[in-house]
């Protein structure tokens, strides 16, 4: 077989800074960019930004637009909703472990625990990155308490996916308190190790937020 030529981290860095973007929208759907423009911008070669942006292309951030171009992709209302029905069932099943292994993984508790506190410090003023951000280490937290790393595994692909449909509705300030509040209530099970009511909560959660992403993403589109 013919070797790999290891990625380097520089392509790790404009993916992440590129992601970061999209997710709170300074590239927005429909927007196209070019290599030659994004290595300007970072001040990096085209190579890296070449990489990178096949590697969002692939994972359907992206699509080709014209020569050697590319163009954010729409959220569809519909693919959103199905993601979150998944992650719904997923959630439930990490929060029902996690509440299972509170108590003997003092780690794994600690974790969910700071999290949780960085949570509480969501306000107004917090930057939307920061917002998105805060929000998947709280659940990262659950998934790593759950102690099955299928888990983590299994929910990483979707994560960029999440992570744009997330800034969609926490960029509503009304929205960003009710999500943790709903986070306060699953954590609560958990740490009580009550393993059913944190998987009721933990799919509730889930499906309330799907929806509520829909039915913005779909009022946007109309609006548009």
């Amino acid at each position: 077989m013919i070797p790999l030529t290891p990625s380097p981290n520089l392509t790790d860095q404009v993916y992440g800074r590129i992601l970061e973007a999209i997710t709170d929208r300074a590239l927005p759907p429909g927007q196209r960019i070019t290599q030659n423009e994004l290595a300007e911008r970072l001040g990096v070669s085209r190579q890296p930004v070449s990489h990178a942006l096949h590697l969002l292309h692939r994972q359907g951030l992206l699509a080709e637009s014209g020569r050697r171009g590319f163009e954010v992709t729409q959220l569809d209302p519909e693919r959103i909703r199905q993601l979150y029905e998944v992650r719904g069932a997923i959630d439930a099943l990490a929060a029902r472990m996690a509440a299972k292994r509170a108590r003997t993984d003092p780690a794994g508790r600690a974790q969910l625990e700071a999290a949780l506190r960085a949570g509480r410090t969501v306000d107004k003023a917090t930057p939307l990155a920061r917002l998105v951000a805060l929000d998947v280490d709280f659940h990262t937290a659950i998934y790593r308490l759950a102690g099955n790393p299928v888990i983590e595994e299994t929910i990483a692909p979707q994560w960029p996916h999440m992570r744009r449909s997330m800034a969609t509705v926490l960029g509503e300030l009304d929205y960003r308190q009710t999500a943790w509040r709903e986070h306060e209530a699953i954590a609560a099970q958990i740490l009580s190790g009550n393993a059913k009511a944190a998987a009721t909560a933990a799919e509730a959660h889930a499906q309330s937020a799907g929806q509520t992403t829909e039915e913005r993403l779909r009022a946007v589109g109309e609006a548009a």
